[in-house]
């Protein structure tokens, strides 16, 4: 049964009940549920404003002949009669046959009214027979949910048909060097260097969000396309048409834009694994200056503080931060600290919050998340009242001491074990809503900045899910190897998760596990890490860098417990690694400060619509056929295309110039060759030089 109720076109079927309403420009949301109600969780979907686009939405449901071909041949079958409706939203056109299979399409405005509608994609259905073609009965529905054992969710699935000629670009961070998605298996969890922001940008001219937190697994198979979720409420995903350009900017109408990025964030940022007192901070900042070279900000790392949970400095290594913060700030440089959700079970914040339901809790176990440096929890980002609770204290400890950044680790949150069915946190089961975790996290920081008044709230966060953005979340690809195939892999994830609508994205420059400074090896690959860092929306150096040094003094006491110290590694700055070294890396830091105008630039149009700061070439030149092919080179806002070296010993390297529309040429930055696109040249890639190519003359020295 088809139904029309205000904007929203309805389907009831042995199935379930699905919704199908329009949800922004040229986009709708479908949801289906088996409940007598709609869950009533938006997630991603918060942007209620968008809703008002939305007034042409035009709904058609009529009667149809739904006698199949073959019943003439049988005496006795009567004709039959059933429904078919469709939705247009814009250019967004959506069908729905008389057995209720859904499909999209894509309506030109700038054809005349008779032309064709593009189909965009369809539902999988192998269950029943089709008038318009032959289908075998496999059983196999196009959308389902199944009941789970002893829970009052369901396993949803959703399918869809495959198609050869299709490529897929988004789906957030996987350690994987391949843009396109198409033909892999994605994991729908939150871990260590893997962020899932399950939105996708298709060649056939479709966006497409599966807007659900729950674990589960997507599938871009080349006999069909499955989004799963192991254990849910409903089915919910959302559909926009366009360019890529135009899907991202519908995207981000309806999840949220990002902040403008404050100034000083687009500059240089200072890091290691760790900083071990106050002193040693002052003296970096200070030998970047005497150097003469930028330095925006400096963070301070993990355990710089008394015990996990406490939330603030251990007074013995930084005894007055307020007086850090000042001789900091004289110097123009912003001082950012790390926060971790562990709550150490001889924390002093423990009990209470144990006790007040703020940490996560066990379905089927107890026990602890992370034994790492101490037996800890983490503590719940879905619960409001935790939230709160946890940004007061880092109010009183952090910023009424003069810090505004923050450096929110763990943001998965890490399980020591990933059995996502033992946990439970304020929102539901952990198989339900795991993956917002990062989201209400970043939610918590920004919140509290802006009670406070603070204007551009940023914070660093290890992890996101769609709509992390609009809470000025500057994700980074966690703690990742430093070795040249590593450094691959964090060049797709960052433009994966631009495509997935974070724009505010960066890397340890030179990686973090590993990394000796004496080696040349490491040399080689700190440079070309560099290089690329330097073209990245955020540039930050970090690592642990081993061998560590060894502790005078392993153990300090807190309140009458031995808690274990934090190790730190060998030096991370850019004069740490050789003369020669030093040379390249600081013209590179002169170079981020002359281009931080034209950055600020493409900081604007993330904000204002949500357009990425770095972009696959298909973004740009979605007409170029040759563009979506490419998956090493990328344009560093509108008018820069990045060619990085990713191979050790490169000293030159193929690049292909996009189609330019006519009379326009790239420019080679390092010679000023000037070349028209739509052909490869073979480019020089001495060690200190990246091969940069601008859209026309910039008036940049790069």
């Amino acid at each position: 049964m088809l139904l029309k109720e205000e904007n929203r076109l309805v389907l009831k079927d042995g199935f379930g009940t699905v919704w199908i309403e329009p949800w922004g420009k040229n986009s709708v949301r479908v949801r289906m549920t088996r409940d007598r109600q709609m869950d009533k969780n938006d997630w991603a979907l918060e942007n209620s404003e968008c809703l008002g686009e939305n007034s042409e939405c035009e709904i058609k449901i009529q009667e149809v002949d739904t006698t199949y071909p073959w019943a003439e041949h049988f005496d006795g079958v009567e004709k039959t009669c059933g429904q078919t409706a469709t939705l247009q939203n814009g250019q967004l056109l959506v069908k729905v046959n008389h057995e209720n299979w859904i499909s999209f399409w894509k309506i030109d405005e700038k054809e005349e009214n008779s032309a064709e509608p593009q189909l965009l994609f369809e539902e999988q259905w192998r269950n029943r027979w089709r008038i318009d073609r032959f289908c075998v009965p496999t059983n196999n529905p196009g959308r389902e949910l199944k009941q789970c054992n002893g829970s009052f969710s369901s396993k949803a699935t959703v399918r869809f048909e495959a198609y050869d000629d299709e490529k897929l670009f988004g789906m957030g961070q996987y350690q994987d060097s391949h843009l396109d998605k198409k033909g892999g298996i994605w994991e729908l969890s939150q871990k260590n260097s893997q962020a899932s922001v399950p939105f996708v940008i298709s060649s056939r001219g479709y966006g497409f969000l599966w807007n659900n937190p729950a674990i589960g697994t997507a599938s871009f198979g080349t006999n069909g396309t499955i989004w799963t979720a192991e254990q849910t409420k409903k089915i919910d995903y959302w559909v926009t048409t366009g360019t890529p350009a135009e899907c991202e900017e519908n995207y981000t109408s309806v999840t949220g834009r990002t902040p403008m990025m404050p100034d000083f964030a687009m500059g240089f940022w200072q890091c290691k694994l760790r900083y071990r007192n106050q002193q040693e901070v002052i003296n970096v900042a200070k030998e970047y200056r005497r150097r003469g070279l930028p330095l925006d900000v400096i963070v301070i790392d993990f355990f710089h503080w008394t015990c996990q949970g406490d939330f603030k400095f251990d007074p013995e290594d930084w005894p007055d931060p307020e007086a850090m913060v000042k001789e900091l700030s004289e110097m123009d440089v912003k001082l950012m600290v790390s926060v971790w959700p562990t709550v150490d079970e001889r924390s002093e914040n423990f009990e209470e919050m144990a006790q007040n339901g703020l940490l996560i809790s066990f379905d089927k176990k107890d026990g602890f998340n992370m034994d790492w440096m101490g037996n800890t929890v983490f503590f719940d980002t879905t619960n409001p009242e935790c939230r709160k609770y946890v940004w007061e204290k880092c109010k009183e400890n952090y910023f009424k001491k003069g810090i505004q950044l923050f450096w929110l680790d763990e943001a998965e949150p890490e399980y020591g074990l990933y059995d996502f069915e033992h946990y439970s946190y304020h929102l539901g089961p952990a198989m339900e809503c795991s993956n917002i975790y990062p989201y209400y996290y970043a939610k918590a920081w920004y919140d509290g900045l802006k009670e406070e008044k603070v204007e551009l709230p940023l914070s660093l966060v290890r992890c996101a899910w769609a709509g992390s953005q609009k809470f000025g979340a500057v994700v980074w690809s966690g703690d990742v190897h430093s070795d040249f195939r590593s450094f691959r892999n964090q060049v797709q994830a960052g433009l994966s998760m631009a495509i997935a609508g974070i724009p505010w994205w960066t890397t340890d420059i030179g990686g973090f596990l590993g990394g000796d400074i004496k080696d040349e090896q490491f040399k080689e690959l700190l440079i070309r890490w560099f290089q690329w860092g330097c073209f990245c929306p955020v540039m930050r150096l970090h690592g642990e860098r081993p061998p560590f040094h060894t502790l005078k003094k392993p153990f300090h006491t807190v309140r009458g417990h031995e808690i274990k110290q934090m190790e730190s590694g060998q030096d991370n700055e850019v004069w740490s690694f050789g003369d020669d070294v030093y040379q390249i890396l600081s013209n590179l830091l002169k170079l981020r400060a002359r281009l931080k105008p034209y950055i600020k630039e493409q900081m604007q149009a993330a904000h204002e619509k949500g357009t990425p700061v770095i972009r696959p070439l298909m973004y740009d030149f979605s007409d170029d056929p040759v563009a979506w092919e490419i998956e090493d080179q990328y344009m560093f806002g509108s008018q820069i295309l990045v060619c990085p070296v990713m191979e050790a010993g490169i000293t030159q390297r193929p690049v292909y110039l996009p189609v330019l529309p006519e009379g326009e040429q790239w420019i080679e930055a390092a010679s000023g060759t000037s070349y028209k696109g739509g052909q490869t040249i073979t480019a020089s890639a001495p060690l200190d030089r990246i091969p940069v190519f601008t859209r026309g003359k910039l008036n940049i020295q790069l």
